[in-house]
């Protein structure tokens, strides 16, 4: 594939949007990208009204005239099909097109996103604008790359979306007896006796069925992967040698299984935008990014010059754009892009940070976007090597839309928040991990964590026995491996699918109320907790957990019995339900051919976490890619690095030989 523009290898730019401003800016747009070093602009994301203003009414002059500014500038062009944003014509045409809610309520234009990707209409007008957009500039030399779509998400419970529905269910189950014992349709008089009779999980009186929840959110991702292969399909056909890809955006909403999708993309792009602790949540994304990706090239095709943490707009601090854009690098991304070039003046995004802010050029911003632009090229070589992971963290969306559904045991389970603190704990520790789905082959690994995984098929069960077995350490929370595919809970004790593994049988659940901590000691010495520090004692927590500083449990609690586990950690003292947990096990280890199981059955601290697995706390952030080490100093305080001292803020990208790093710092501790 061919990766264009002066950084040698690594895309700079943004989304551009120029039909926002008059003519006479594009000519400075262009000047600005060439004094920031930006090879790569996103053109036409949001541009279906300027494009076809009315039906089969096309105007292409302001796009050519901005293709060929930008050529001449030398900054290629990421050329999008305008698809999540229907103009305003076409739902007047077509109302049976627009969006309808769970609750019946049918959208109306007014904003981005309004459209059914299920109605035959849109369909056929997507084919028609990605048709025309090929046709027009399949020979244009500032095309790089194709940009189907953005960001897909939306949900439709229409009646096309019902029909639609109805299809994938008989290509999944094949017959109503397999769906009506997959969906457990008895309970509650569910039972389907047509397959006419059922609808997508709309709105109803009182809990819905989160198996049909779950099929539908399956259905979804499917339905707008189709929707994407049928532009693909036209692009493909008339620029066979252009890349294709689409914006994979983040968030526990998004109904898309992006790790089914990263097979259908040339290249993996994700959107990310951190609130609450942008280094590590950086991280996170590019972690997860490059275990979609599997190997193929993969892209930051998003980011913001400032941080949104929800109530609040916050400006990134001094060089932050810079580092967090690096870490990004440092693990895989082929570039840095951003949303967007120019910050709008109107429009509903128009707080939305820009490359060039509001104040212009002039400013702090746009000089930082120009010392990024150029450091990108001095960085190809450091990219060259694959990033080097010390373990691997399971995750997998179906697991997540599962514990979103109603009537679970606590209603304020989160399933991202129990991976993204396995990832914090790694990260924070100097392990960098690849986020991967528990289908995967997980041989190369010597550690891998598996947070709140509730769904679990017989076959990737057989993975993980088949990991430890080989050799390897694993560490499962709670949560984990109580459900089949179909969300229904495998009986005879939790957790169902891993119980032989873990050699544990949890009896009950005890969720915990948000003030309630339960203490753990050792199994063998109760009263460890309370007792001072020991001077003589070594700061060590490698040869027992909790050890003699003592540990709690908090929102998450169980009844385990031992079945081949040892207990590394007991309940100590009365529980807030009653139930007496006292020296009841709380972390269990179990032996499994040459490897060893760990179990969690409450939430630690991320310090405690960290004990268990025998991680020493690491100053900076460190990514290895063959002989080159990124090191990235978030914090306030200098940090030496093995003769590299950082400032506060600063960053190294040097060779092995360069830092003589002591590699064994920050590894997990050998289990068996």
């Amino acid at each position: 594939m061919d990766w264009p523009g002066r950084t040698g290898g690594l895309y700079y730019g943004g989304d551009y949007n120029p039909e926002q401003w008059p003519e006479e800016v594009w000519e400075e747009d262009v000047a600005l990208m060439r004094r920031a070093g930006v090879n790569l602009v996103s053109v036409g994301v949001f541009s279906w009204a300027r494009l076809e203003p009315l039906p089969g009414v096309h105007d292409f002059g302001w796009l050519d005239r901005v293709l060929d500014l930008l050529h001449e500038g030398g900054i290629a062009v990421n050329l999008a099909t305008p698809t999540a944003s229907p103009p305003p014509w076409f739902g007047l045409a077509h109302p049976d097109a627009l969006t309808v809610t769970a609750d019946g309520t049918r959208l109306s234009h007014g904003s981005r996103d309004t459209y059914c990707v299920h109605a035959p209409a849109y369909r056929d007008a997507c084919l028609r604008i990605a048709d025309a957009l090929a046709e027009r500039y399949f020979d244009h030399p500032a095309l790089a790359m194709w940009h189907v779509h953005n960001e897909y998400g939306t949900v439709c419970h229409c009646d096309h979306a019902a029909d639609a529905f109805r299809v994938w269910l008989r290509e999944r189950h094949g017959t109503l007896k397999a769906l009506n014992d997959a969906w457990t349709t008895s309970f509650w008089s569910q039972h389907y006796s047509a397959w006419e009779q059922i609808t997508p999980p709309r709105a109803t009186q009182y809990l819905p069925n989160p198996s049909q929840v779950l099929d539908f959110r399956r259905f979804v991702s499917d339905a707008m992967l189709d929707h994407f292969r049928d532009q693909k399909a036209v692009l493909r056909d008339i620029t066979p040698d252009i890349p294709v890809t689409t914006n994979f955006v983040l968030g526990d909403w998004v109904p898309v299984n992006h790790r089914h999708w990263a097979d259908e993309v040339d290249v993996v792009a994700i959107d990310h935008y951190p609130s609450a602790d942008p280094p590590a949540e950086t991280a996170f994304a590019a972690d997860l990014a490059r275990g979609w990706a599997s190997g193929k090239p993969w892209l930051l095709m998003e980011q913001a010059v400032v941080t949104y943490t929800g109530p609040r707009m916050v400006a990134k601090r001094p060089g932050e754009i810079t580092r967090l854009s690096l870490s990004h690098v440092a693990r895989g991304s082929r570039g840095a892009m951003f949303f967007q070039w120019r910050a709008s003046r109107g429009g509903a995004e128009l707080w939305h940070g820009g490359m060039v802010p509001h104040a212009g050029p002039d400013s702090r911003i746009f000089e930082e976007i120009c010392e990024l632009g150029a450091l990108l090229p001095t960085l190809v070589d450091a990219c060259a090597a694959p990033v080097e992971a010390g373990a691997a963290i399971l995750v997998d969306s179906e697991a997540n839309w599962a514990l979103q559904a109603p009537g679970l045991p606590s209603s304020e389970i989160a399933y991202t928040d129990a991976v993204r603190q396995a990832h914090r704990v790694l990260y924070r520790h100097g392990v960098t991990a690849d986020l991967v789905h528990p289908s995967a082959d997980l041989s190369a690994y010597p550690l891998v964590l598996v947070p709140a995984l509730y769904l679990v098929s017989d076959a990737d069960a057989g993975n993980l026995r088949r990991y430890v077995a080989d050799g390897g350490t694993l560490v499962v929370s709670y949560l984990s491996g109580v459900a089949d595919e179909h969300a229904r809970v495998r009986l005879g004790g939790y957790p169902g699918a891993l119980r032989d593994l873990l050699g544990i049988r949890v009896e009950e659940f005890h969720p915990l109320p948000p003030d309630v901590a339960l203490t753990l000691s050792a199994p063998d010495a109760p009263d460890a907790l309370n007792a001072p520090d020991d001077p003589d004692v070594p700061d060590d927590h490698t040869a027992t957990f909790p050890g003699p500083r003592g540990e709690t449990g908090t929102f998450w609690s169980e009844h385990v019995h031992l079945e081949g586990a040892e207990a590394l950690a007991v309940y100590t003292g009365p529980h807030a339900s009653g139930t007496p947990l006292d020296g009841q096990p709380a972390i269990t280890r179990h032996s499994h051919g040459s490897g060893t199981a760990l179990y969690v059955s409450t939430r630690l601290s991320d310090d405690a976490y960290a004990r268990l697995l025998g991680l020493t706390p690491a100053p900076v952030e460190l990514v290895r890619r063959g002989d080159w080490f990124f090191a990235v100093n978030h914090g306030d305080e200098e940090q030496k690095v093995e003769g590299v001292t950082l400032p506060p803020g600063g960053f190294a990208v040097r060779t092995h030989d360069d830092l003589d790093l002591d590699r064994s710092a920050s590894r997990p501790r050998e289990w068996h």
